[in-house]
C-alpha cells in the first residue's frame, strides 16, 4: 500500500475543502471511515496528511494556513470533553460545538478582533486557547493553554470561539514584557470602542497583573484615555440631542465656604449636574469598601441636600445607550420649575 492508495470507499477526499475541512481528529476521521493506522499511515513522512498535533490531523501535505492552525490547536483542546451538567428534563440542551468549551484567547484571540496593534497570525508562533481549570491538556506544538476557573461566553469571530476583548487582553498581557506593546494594546481596546477602561481594569486585576510596574503605568494611561473619549461622548450627546449648553467642568462652592466638588457639566439656572463615573472598581470590593465610590456619594448627597440634581452617567452608558441619558438629563432639567429654589453656589472653572 501506497501513500495515494484510497484508504477505504469513504475515503474523505470530499472534506478538503475549507478550513476547518481540512483539519480533523481522529475521532472525526473514524466517523469518516478512516481508522487511526490508515490515519496514522497516511501521516508518514511524504505522506498526503500531517499531524498538526496529538490526535490532530492536517488533510494536506503544506505548510498550514493560521486558519488551519486555529482549528486545530481548537481541536486539541476540545478532544477530550469535561463532564457537563446533564440537561434538565425538559430542558434544551444546547447544540454541541465542535470546539467544547475551548476558545482562543491572548495575542490571536486580538488579532481576531480587529486589533492594528496585535501581530499578524502568521507571525505568532502559538496560539493561546482558553479552557476550563480541571482540563488535562498540555501546551505542545501550536497550541498553548490557558486554563481558567470561570470561562467567560465566547464570541463567535470568522466561526471561531474567541474569548471577549477584556478576557483577550488579560491573558495577552500576562505573556508580554514589552511596556510600549502593552499600551498601545490597552490604548486600542478603549480607543476603537472595543470595551470600558473598567472591564480591562477587572480583569487585569483578576489575572494579578497590577503587580507589574509596565502594567500599572499602562492602566494609568488607558484610564486618561478612556476619561477622555466618555468626556468627548457626553459633549457630543449635549450637542446632538439638542440639550441647553451647560457650563463645561466646573467646581461648585459655597459663598465663603470650601468647595463643594468637581463637575462635568453644570445647567446654573436648573442646578442639574452631570457626573461622569469612570471609576474602574475592583472585583471583590464593595462599593462602600472603595474610598472613591464614599468620596463620590458623599459629594452627591451633599449637593442634591442644598436642592442640586445630579445625574450619573457611565461610559457605557454614554456609548450605547446616549439617547437614553439625555432623555434622564432633559427631564431633569424640566422637572427644575417644579422644585424648591436651590441654594446658591458659585460656580468656578477647574
Amino acid at each position: 500500500m501506497n501513500h495515494n492508495t484510497p484508504l477505504s470507499p469513504r475515503h474523505p477526499h470530499h472534506l478538503s475543502t475549507g478550513a476547518g475541512r481540512r483539519v480533523l481528529t481522529h475521532t472525526q476521521l473514524r466517523a469518516h471511515g478512516v481508522p487511526a493506522a490508515a490515519a496514522g499511515e497516511q501521516c508518514r513522512p511524504g505522506g498526503p496528511w500531517q499531524q498538526l498535533l496529538p490526535g490532530v490531523v492536517l488533510l494536506h501535505p503544506g505548510p498550514p494556513t493560521s486558519e488551519e492552525r486555529l482549528h486545530a490547536v481548537l481541536l486539541y483542546a476540545a478532544r477530550e470533553r469535561t463532564v457537563s451538567v446533564p440537561v434538565q428534563p425538559g430542558g434544551d440542551e444546547p447544540p454541541a460545538s465542535p470546539y467544547g468549551e475551548a476558545m482562543i484567547t491572548g495575542l490571536a484571540a486580538l488579532t481576531l478582533h480587529g486589533f492594528a496593534s496585535a501581530p499578524p497570525l502568521p507571525s505568532l508562533e502559538a496560539f493561546d486557547v482558553l479552557v476550563p481549570r480541571l482540563r488535562r491538556l498540555r501546551s505542545t506544538g501550536c497550541a498553548r493553554i490557558v486554563r481558567t476557573p470561570a470561562l467567560p461566553v465566547p464570541e463567535q469571530v470568522t466561526g471561531l470561539p474567541v474569548a471577549p476583548v477584556p478576557r483577550a487582553l488579560a491573558d495577552a498581557v500576562a505573556g508580554i514584557e514589552d511596556a510600549a506593546l502593552v499600551r498601545r494594546l490597552l490604548t486600542e481596546a478603549v480607543r476603537g470602542g472595543h470595551c470600558d477602561p473598567a472591564a480591562v481594569v477587572r480583569e487585569l486585576t483578576g489575572a494579578k497583573l497590577l503587580n507589574r510596574p509596565h502594567v500599572v503605568d499602562a492602566v494609568d494611561s488607558l484610564l486618561a484615555e478612556g476619561r477622555a473619549l466618555a468626556e468627548a461622548r457626553l459633549y457630543r450627546m449635549v450637542r446632538d440631542h439638542g440639550l441647553p449648553d451647560p457650563c463645561w467642568n466646573v467646581d461648585l462652592r459655597l459663598p465663603g465656604g470650601p468647595l463643594l466638588g468637581g463637575l462635568d457639566a453644570y445647567w446654573p439656572e436648573q442646578a442639574v449636574a452631570v457626573e461622569l463615573d469612570t471609576r474602574a472598581p475592583r472585583p471583590g470590593r464593595r462599593p462602600q469598601d472603595d474610598v472613591q465610590w464614599t468620596e463620590y456619594a458623599r459629594r452627591r448627597e451633599l449637593l442634591e441636600r442644598l436642592g442640586i440634581t445630579v445625574v450619573h452617567v457611565t461610559p457605557r452608558g454614554l456609548r450605547d445607550a446616549a439617547e437614553q441619558q439625555a432623555a434622564v438629563v432633559r427631564t431633569a432639567l424640566t422637572a427644575a420649575a417644579d422644585r424648591d429654589p436651590a441654594a446658591y453656589v458659585v460656580v468656578l472653572p477647574r
